[in-house]
């Protein structure tokens, strides 16, 4: 299967070779290949928690990123994963409406079960480049890091950038973006790892 050409990012979207002006340890994770959570899971005990599951119709600032257009419908997947307790990184998924109900239809039963399970067992799954960005208040991935402060006590607001990564999936020539966001309680424990 041929993956649909890449789109040019959009603002504050950028190419990952610009992800090293956030920092070296920004990044690494950033730009991080493979699945997320096997990394999470090296800094310690991963927990996943599902802030909202519902149909919507497309933001035009995402609706780039998966070569649609504005206002079609879509299947959307908030959580939040936690190291140790710590809300670390907030996500957000989704698909055409159509293709959750088909070839994307696992995005529907995962319940805590990380994206990552239906993601990288299948080799007819290929993956966009990643995009990175310092998130604005206008993103709806920035609008889902905010349901998490609010869901999660333990997480606090910063005046630190939010820094996020996205790419796009593509199955049977239909898309699945997930974006994530680490949030900025994150980036002290990845770098007390890097220490020991």
């Amino acid at each position: 299967m041929n993956m649909p050409a890449t789109c040019a990012p959009r603002t504050p979207w950028s190419d990952a070779h610009l992800a090293s002006t956030f920092g070296m340890l920004q990044s690494q994770w950033l730009t991080r290949p493979g699945a997320l959570t096997a990394g999470l899971r090296t800094l310690g005990e991963l927990g996943l928690t599902v802030l909202r599951e519902y149909a919507d119709t497309l933001n035009e600032d995402e609706a780039w990123m998966i070569q649609a257009q504005p206002k079609d419908p879509v299947w959307v997947r908030e959580i939040f994963m936690s190291i140790d307790g710590t809300a670390c990184v907030t996500a957000r998924s989704f698909t055409p409406l159509e293709a959750s109900h088909q070839c994307w239809q696992g995005i529907r039963g995962l319940v805590t079960r990380p994206l990552a399970d239906m993601l990288y067992h299948n080799s007819a799954i290929k993956r966009s480049p990643f995009w990175v960005c310092a998130l604005d208040r206008h993103q709806p991935l920035y609008q889902t890091v905010q349901l998490t402060y609010k869901h999660d006590q333990s997480s606090k607001t910063s005046k630190e950038p939010l820094l996020a990564r996205c790419s796009t999936f593509w199955y049977q020539n239909k898309p699945l973006l997930v974006a994530e966001c680490f949030l900025p309680q994150f980036w002290s424990i990845a770098a007390q790892e890097t220490r020991t």
